[in-house]
Parts: C-alpha cells; structure tokens; sequence
C-alpha cells in the first residue's frame, strides 16, 4: 500500500511507524512543510497508561521516549499566599522537539520517508497514493478543503492564553493564580526536561485588557508575567517566541470537531480530526492513539474503506467522555471567580473535580462537603456515578436543540 502522510506531527510519524511494522513493503512517506528540528510548543504532557500502549505498539521508541521524559507525582497549587499539595498519578513531561526527533529517527530507521520543508498546499490535488492521511493539525488545509464532507465545527474559547517555557524545572504539575485589580491570571506548568518546564499562562479578555498585555510587545509581556507569578518561578525567567509583529503569541482556543474523519481515500487524525482543552494534558495522547487506532483498523479490515469506517466509530465513541471532560474543564477556568474565594484546600479539590458535569450545578461549598463525604459513603459514591452521566446527557441534548 502507497501511503502519504501530511504533517510530520505525532500522529503522523507514529502511524508510519505502525503501518512499517505491520508490513515493511508498505510505501511510506511523510511531508512536513517545516524544516527538520522546527517545532512549535515546548514540552507535552501524557500519563503511564500512554506508555504502556507505546511499549506494545513499538517497544524501541517507547524506550527511546521514556529515557527523554521527567516524571512527577500529585500537584501543587499556589493561592491566597499558599502552598497546597495533593497527591496524584505518576505524570511524564517530554519536549516537543525531543518527541518528534525519537519518532522521526524510528521511521527512518524501517525504511519511512520524510520529506522536510515539503508543504502540500494544493487541498484540491491530493498527492497519488492509495491513503493520504491528514494530519496537518488544527487549521489542516486538506480538512478545510471538503470540511462540507467532514461536518467540520470549529468553537472558539473565551479566554486568552500563552503557551511558554520557563527555566524553572518544576517538581509537579503545578497550578498559580495571581489576583490582580482587574481579575484572575493563572499558569499551569509542568517539567519536561531537568532544566525545562512548560507555563501555560491563562486570563479572560477583559483581565488581558486591563493588564495591557494585548498591547505589551514580546519581552515586556514576559517582564510583566514573571512579576505576576515571581513566588512559584522563584527567580527564573519565562521563554517565548513572538509573533511576526514583536508581540507575545496570546489566542484563544479552538475547539474543533468532525462528523466524518474520512472522504474517499482521505482521512483525518490527531488534530485535524479533534481537539480538546489544553487544560486536560489528552492533545498528543490522543495523537498518538489515533494512529494506534488507524493502524489497527488497517490490519484487520480487509478493505480500505471498512477500516476507515471502522477507526472513525472507535475513535470518536473513546473521544466522547474526554471531550466532555474537556469542556467542563475549560468552563471551570472560565468562571474560576466562582471558587476562587474558598479555602485553598477546598478550590483545590474542586480544582480536581473540574471535569464534573455537576460542578457547575452545585454551589461549591456543597459540592465539596459531598465529595468529602462521597469518600467515606459508598451510597453517595454510587449516587454521584449515577447522576453525572445523567446530567451530562440532559445537557448535551439541551445543547442539541
């Protein structure tokens, strides 16, 4: 089988590496408009339940992956002049750049394509091959050329947010927020190298405003940044690249969904396909399983066309509780006011319960005092398991109307 993949992003690369497993004589190439060790972003962020898929799909590259990470455990919060701590489940940072590298070296090695500073621009020509696989990310011009055929939405969030590096090697994921005459900013950070971190800074619009850092130019924005969150970067500085007119790189997120991953013998994967929040750590996971999930339906489907089919139905039922998970994680940020005032250990734990359908249904003192207790009484366990789906079901067909 020719198969051609646009976008040298994880997705793409993993999937080359997959489908050359399965079957070496398999004609690979990868196009990547940017040239080799140009990326965007700094570290990601993925869990032990990706590692141990990576170590069944492709043992040499999980290995190659998990020497380049950094580990942590639980979290820490900063507010109100505090340190809170939770614990929590073993989280892994890698860089962006580090990633690519060990998946490219990979699929070189068994014999992939890759083809650097190599656009595929012209969305009505598809290059010749017997699947071309799309994964030319959010704003994929292959997607945006059939995106009738695709059922593609596109919503845009309501805060403003920066994705940096720092110098500051955090020992956890770590969340700050900084209180300030015009609002709340927070950051979440994480480490991905010994010496490295990744800081997502977050505001809404109208704190953004007022603070002016719609207007600052790049370094006066990170100046301004670091005074903001000086106690938990304890001295280091923030890393960014800017824009082509001298400002910092803010936006807004952009979720992103299809009705349809697949046209003929066009198919969509990772971003091109889906997004979800950043604030949920899932983007390149999800990537990568993506590609698991094509090369698997490739393997055991007889025709092109039933494998399609077969990996749009498994993706999007997996993606479904962590998109919802996703938008109440984002809500949760976007009305942060709302629990902000409490105890540091209790904003906290809600902080953790973010993804809850009844969060936003709930006042937050009670919300907290019945999850504490839910962790004592197993009927309230079950009450809770009970009624999350069936508010998040009655809200999702409010939503359809």
């Amino acid at each position: 089988m020719k198969v051609v993949c646009v976008g040298g992003g994880p997705a793409g690369l993993y999937l080359s590496i997959l489908l050359k497993r399965q079957n070496p004589d398999h004609d690979i190439t990868v196009y990547e408009r940017n040239p080799a060790g140009s990326t965007y972003g700094w570290g990601v962020t993925y869990w032990a339940g990706l590692l141990e898929k990576l170590h069944t799909y492709d043992p040499p590259s999980a290995h190659a992956v998990s020497a380049a990470s950094v580990s942590w455990t639980g979290g820490t919060a900063h507010i109100h002049g505090t340190t809170t701590t939770r614990p929590g489940d073993r989280g892994f940072g890698i860089g962006r750049q580090r990633l690519l590298g060990i998946l490219a070296d990979r699929a070189g090695e068994l014999g992939v394509r890759i083809e650097y500073s190599h656009g595929v621009d012209h969305a009505d020509r598809l290059p010749d091959a017997d699947l071309v696989v799309a994964g030319d990310g959010v704003r994929s011009a292959l997607r945006d050329r059939h995106g009738h055929d695709f059922g593609t939405r596109a919503a845009e969030g309501r805060n403003k947010y920066v994705w940096l590096g720092t110098t500051k090697a955090f020992g956890t994921f770590t969340f700050a927020f900084t209180e300030t005459p015009h609002g709340w900013i927070w950051c979440y950070a994480y480490p991905y190298a010994p010496d490295r971190s990744t800081c997502v800074v977050e505001c809404s619009p109208r704190t953004w405003q007022a603070l002016h850092l719609d207007r600052m130019d790049h370094a006066d924005c990170l100046t301004a940044l670091e005074g903001l969150f000086a106690k938990p970067l304890d001295g280091h500085r923030l890393i960014g690249r800017p824009r082509p007119d001298g400002r910092a790189p803010w936006q807004t997120f952009r979720t992103l969904t299809n009705e349809r991953w697949f046209r003929g013998n066009l198919v969509l994967i990772g971003d091109a396909a889906h997004t979800t929040h950043y604030s949920i750590g899932a983007g390149t996971t999800l990537a990568l399983e993506d590609a698991m999930a094509l090369a698997d339906a490739l393997r055991a489907t007889p025709t092109p066309r039933h494998a399609l089919g077969r990996y749009q139905r498994e993706r999007t039922a997996a993606l479904l509780p962590l998109q919802s998970a996703a938008r109440y994680s984002a809500q949760w940020y976007e009305n942060l006011p709302r629990y902000a005032r409490l105890e540091p250990r209790q904003m906290f734990a809600l902080l953790g319960q973010r993804h809850s359908p009844l969060l936003p249904h709930v006042p937050p003192q009670l919300y907290y005092r019945l999850d504490q207790a839910a962790h004592q009484l197993e009927p309230l366990r079950r009450l809770k398991r009970w009624l999350g789906p069936r508010v998040a079901r009655t809200l999702e067909a409010g939503r359809s109307r």
